[in-house]
């Protein structure tokens, strides 16, 4: 595994994921690149709580973790992702801490759409969600 990636194309990704505003206020960060998966980091904020009672983040806040994993995989990994075509996110536990940390690998690359699923996991390595994206390319 590759820490704070330091090849030209990684260190454009990772300027690229902090074009979007949205992506800022998330806090993203690309944690690590392997040759199967790009890990992405996300502090945690209480802005992104839905349920005060037991202090969980939104699914969408997940959901948008699952799709921008998914995309920057694929594009980190050899591929070419533009704009997300469909998206299946399951929600296995609430998330109630942070950091959040999505794990996202290539399912298929293909010259029109390509396919990517994250894992998005607490600080102790639980699977708090997970999705399948498919990319227009």
């Amino acid at each position: 595994m590759t820490d704070k990636p330091s090849f030209p194309q990684l260190e454009a990704l990772r300027e690229l994921l902090l074009v979007a505003p949205f992506h800022r206020w998330l806090g993203l960060d690309i944690v690590a690149v392997t040759a199967d998966e790009l890990i992405l980091e996300m502090p945690w904020r209480d802005e992104i709580v839905s349920n005060p009672m037991i202090g969980s983040a939104h699914g969408g806040i997940l959901s948008a973790l699952i799709d921008l994993t998914g995309l920057y995989a694929i594009n980190a990994l050899g591929g070419s992702a533009r704009a997300t075509a469909d998206m299946r996110v399951d929600f296995h536990r609430p998330a109630t801490a942070g950091p959040l940390r999505a794990i996202g690998r290539v399912v298929k690359l293909g010259k029109q759409l390509s396919v990517a699923e994250t894992r998005i996991e607490d600080p102790d390595g639980r699977l708090l969600a997970s999705g399948r994206g498919a990319y227009v390319a």
